[in-house]
């Protein structure tokens, strides 16, 4: 069995420091001597070379302004749209009114989409009242899609 060179030899050590202290990056510095970028920053490391910061501008906090303006995510704004959907009154016996039944073709954002009957059956439509904002349903679904602690184990057998 052949014996392998070892990676990190006296020259390439010395080689390393120069190109460290030249200021190259650990990847020039690792295409130079012929070894990953990996082993050049584990290297450094260990013979603890370290670079001192030269940038006197602070690194943003996490109070930083630009940052604490930015848009909420759409989960947590449907999670308060529905909160203020149950926040209402209403009888879940009540029944929904499918005045403005429409087909697929029919279907738009303006429109409520949950499906009525089977799909594939000649009376196949969709609900087609006018959505919650935000939401893919009129208020009587969302209240039938988004029931609060509704997720049940489904047996499988």
């Amino acid at each position: 069995m052949p014996a392998t060179a070892p990676t990190w030899t006296e020259e390439r050590i010395e080689r390393l420091k120069n190109r460290f202290e030249a200021g190259l990056s650990c990847r020039e510095i690792a295409c130079d001597i012929g070894v990953s970028r990996n082993a050049v920053i584990g290297k450094l490391s260990r013979l603890n070379l370290t670079r001192e910061k030269t940038s006197d501008a602070p690194r943003p906090t996490r109070k930083d302004p630009a940052k604490a303006k930015r848009p909420k995510s759409v989960p947590r704004l449907q999670y308060r749209m529905l909160q203020a959907l149950y926040a209402e009154p209403a009888a879940d016996h009540e029944p929904i009114h499918n005045g403005q039944c429409c087909s697929l073709l029919e279907l738009s954002k303006e429109r409520c989409r949950w499906p009525i009957s089977t799909p594939g059956a000649d009376d196949f439509r969709f609900c087609g009242n006018p959505p919650v904002e935000g939401l893919p349903y009129c208020a009587g679904h969302t209240r039938i899609a988004y029931r609060p602690g509704s997720r049940q184990r489904v047996a499988r057998g």
